[in-house]
């Protein structure tokens, strides 16, 4: 994970036509983009193919559009998930609420800091409307390779994590989960339709919109959230 120190430079993801009004509550800052050439990326990116028609490109191309259209004109709060007790959970219990989405795993060079310092970024800013909300993932060499169970008991006696854990799920690939599939669609830029590793990260604002996309290495202490009116 060493060539992981290659994501170094300020990274920023505004979202197309956003205005001011877009998240009107927060006020959100943010560092570390991956470099495309980034070692990193070139060893485990993986090679982003759509498939078209070579008959017909443009036929199969708005279809494409069509359909990421009527997955981001959903909010977070259309969707239903598991917890990691395997209970069903809709994500509309987080209405009114900021929230900080991450693809976890037990064993990356990435968890100790970000289980740290998400744990207290939940602590400092849960009383003020936030929610981190963990999915655990194993695409990502493997390691998150646990039960349920086990990583319940991971994240809450050796971090004391009191955020929500959900479900294992698949972030990339047929099987996506489809918040994900919501969450990459509302997002894009440099990352564009996959996640490229544990940790990477996406703020959610009050109205369930996806506002900010974080790469892997972005420390959850770079994320200031400032809470007004809360």
């Amino acid at each position: 994970m060493a060539s992981m120190a290659a994501f170094s430079t300020t990274f920023f993801t505004p979202l197309q036509h956003r205005t001011s009004t877009s998240l009107p509550t927060t006020l959100i800052k943010s560092s570390s983009l991956a470099s495309s050439n980034s070692p990193f990326l070139q060893h485990h990116a993986f090679s982003q193919q759509t498939s078209f028609n070579s008959h017909n490109p443009v036929l199969k191309s708005r279809s494409f559009s069509v359909n990421a259209k009527a997955i981001t004109d959903k909010t977070i709060y259309d969707f239903t998930v598991k917890d990691i007790d395997n209970k069903d959970v809709s994500l509309s219990k987080f209405k009114g609420k900021v929230l900080l989405i991450v693809n976890v795993a037990s064993r990356c060079g990435l968890t100790s800091s970000n289980y740290t310092e998400l744990s207290h970024l939940y602590d400092n800013f849960k009383d003020r409307g936030l929610e981190v909300l963990a999915f655990p993932c194993n695409q990502f060499g493997m390691q998150e390779p646990g039960s349920n169970e086990e990583i319940k008991q991971f994240a809450c006696t050796k971090f004391k994590a009191e955020f929500p854990i959900f479900d294992k799920v698949d972030v990339n690939g047929p099987f996506t989960a489809p918040v994900y599939q919501f969450l990459k669609s509302s997002s894009g830029g440099f990352f564009g339709d996959l996640i490229k590793w544990n940790f990477e990260k996406f703020l959610v604002d009050k109205n369930g919109k996806v506002v900010e996309r974080y790469p892997p290495t972005t420390s959850p202490f770079q994320i200031e959230v400032k809470v007004i009116d809360f």
